[in-house]
């Protein structure tokens, strides 16, 4: 519910709810964007994320990522650095799920702060919108 009300009453609802339990407003957090929502996120979001993350940190999560997000991540970047992530990919080898969902969750929390300061609109949101 609070993926499709504005952003700036989730952000008091959320406040409110980690006043009350921190651990309980990092769960509803962790369920209200998860990793395959990063393809909501428009170029220039995806852009600083990639600015932001680590490539070792990358490969793992992208381990885990459906392929229509993996492409998404590979157009926003140079030709040759997307040719470098795939060959990295391709030569990782298994990783554990833990890995991948804590490199995963540790992208969408690196997303979440580029939100909070502004620089990056998060898609899903409901009220809101550019003109």
């Amino acid at each position: 519910m609070l993926n499709f009300i504005p952003s700036s009453l989730e952000g008091n609802i959320i406040e409110h709810i980690t006043q009350y339990d921190e651990g309980i407003a990092q769960k509803i957090m962790d369920e209200m964007f998860v990793f395959d929502d990063l393809l909501t996120v428009d170029d220039q979001g995806i852009q600083l994320l990639l600015r932001e993350v680590q490539s070792d940190s990358l490969i793992i999560a992208l381990k885990g990522a459906k392929e229509e997000l993996r492409n998404k991540i590979f157009k926003n970047m140079s030709q040759r650095a997307a040719e470098m992530l795939r060959e990295d990919l391709e030569i990782k080898g298994p990783v554990r799920v833990s890995e991948v969902e804590a490199a995963q969750k540790q992208m969408l929390k690196t997303l979440r702060q580029l939100a909070d300061d502004g620089k990056v609109a998060l898609g899903g949101k409901g009220g809101e919108g550019f003109v």
